[in-house]
Protein backbone atom coordinates (compact mmCIF):
# COMPACT_ATOMS: atom_id res chain seq x y z
CA UNK A 1 0.00 0.00 0.00
CA UNK A 2 1.09 3.54 -0.73
CA UNK A 3 -0.13 6.91 0.51
CA UNK A 4 0.39 9.55 -2.19
CA UNK A 5 -0.22 13.29 -2.13
CA UNK A 6 0.91 15.94 -4.60
CA UNK A 7 2.41 13.16 -6.79
CA UNK A 8 4.70 12.16 -3.90
CA UNK A 9 4.77 8.94 -1.89
CA UNK A 10 4.23 9.86 1.77
CA UNK A 11 4.20 6.29 3.13
CA UNK A 12 4.77 2.84 1.67
CA UNK A 13 4.15 -0.47 3.46
CA UNK A 14 2.87 -4.01 2.97
CA UNK A 15 1.78 -3.99 6.62
CA UNK A 16 -1.38 -1.92 7.05
CA UNK A 17 -4.31 -2.40 9.41
CA UNK A 18 -7.78 -1.64 8.00
CA UNK A 19 -10.12 0.06 10.48
CA UNK A 20 -13.38 1.74 9.44
CA UNK A 21 -12.24 1.85 5.81
CA UNK A 22 -8.90 3.52 6.60
CA UNK A 23 -5.53 1.87 6.12
CA UNK A 24 -3.27 2.52 9.09
CA UNK A 25 0.40 2.43 8.08
CA UNK A 26 3.27 1.78 10.48
CA UNK A 27 4.56 5.15 11.65
CA UNK A 28 8.03 4.00 10.61
CA UNK A 29 6.84 3.93 6.96
CA UNK A 30 6.23 7.71 6.94
CA UNK A 31 8.64 9.76 4.89
CA UNK A 32 9.48 12.22 7.66
CA UNK A 33 10.79 14.90 5.33
CA UNK A 34 7.16 15.62 4.33
CA UNK A 35 5.69 15.69 7.86
CA UNK A 36 5.17 18.89 9.83
CA UNK A 37 3.78 19.53 13.28
CA UNK A 38 0.10 20.11 13.98
CA UNK A 39 -1.51 20.78 17.33
CA UNK A 40 -4.94 19.66 16.09
CA UNK A 41 -6.68 16.93 18.12
CA UNK A 42 -10.00 15.11 17.87
CA UNK A 43 -11.69 12.43 19.91
CA UNK A 44 -13.25 9.11 18.95
CA UNK A 45 -15.53 7.34 21.46
CA UNK A 46 -13.92 3.93 20.95
CA UNK A 47 -10.39 4.72 19.72
CA UNK A 48 -9.48 7.66 21.99
CA UNK A 49 -7.78 10.97 21.23
CA UNK A 50 -6.33 11.46 17.76
CA UNK A 51 -3.38 13.72 17.04
CA UNK A 52 -2.46 15.05 13.61
CA UNK A 53 0.44 15.89 11.34
CA UNK A 54 0.34 18.19 8.34
CA UNK A 55 2.08 17.51 5.03
CA UNK A 56 4.51 19.81 3.25
CA UNK A 57 5.42 18.60 -0.22
CA UNK A 58 7.30 20.85 -2.63
CA UNK A 59 5.99 23.94 -0.85
CA UNK A 60 2.35 22.79 -0.84
CA UNK A 61 0.78 22.26 2.59
CA UNK A 62 -2.04 19.86 3.45
CA UNK A 63 -3.04 20.77 7.00
CA UNK A 64 -3.93 17.91 9.38
CA UNK A 65 -3.90 15.31 6.59
CA UNK A 66 -2.34 12.56 8.74
CA UNK A 67 -3.74 11.27 12.01
CA UNK A 68 -2.66 8.83 14.69
CA UNK A 69 -3.63 7.61 18.13
CA UNK A 70 -0.60 7.87 20.43
CA UNK A 71 -2.42 6.05 23.23
CA UNK A 72 -5.48 4.31 21.76
CA UNK A 73 -8.11 2.68 23.93
CA UNK A 74 -7.73 -1.12 24.37
CA UNK A 75 -10.35 -1.80 21.68
CA UNK A 76 -8.14 -0.01 19.16
CA UNK A 77 -4.76 -1.42 20.24
CA UNK A 78 -4.13 -2.68 16.68
CA UNK A 79 -3.55 0.90 15.45
CA UNK A 80 -1.01 1.94 18.09
CA UNK A 81 2.15 3.19 16.37
CA UNK A 82 0.27 3.66 13.08
CA UNK A 83 -0.92 6.58 10.97
CA UNK A 84 -3.81 7.09 8.55
CA UNK A 85 -4.53 9.67 5.86
CA UNK A 86 -7.34 11.80 4.45
CA UNK A 87 -7.81 15.21 2.81
CA UNK A 88 -6.93 14.12 -0.70
CA UNK A 89 -4.14 11.69 0.16
CA UNK A 90 -4.64 8.69 -2.14
CA UNK A 91 -4.18 5.29 -0.51
CA UNK A 92 -3.97 2.15 -2.58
Amino acid sequence: MKAIWNDTVIADSDDTVLVEGNHYFPESSLKREFITFSNHKTSCPWKGQASYYSLNVNGAVNTDAVWYYADPKPEAASIKGRVAFWKGVKVG
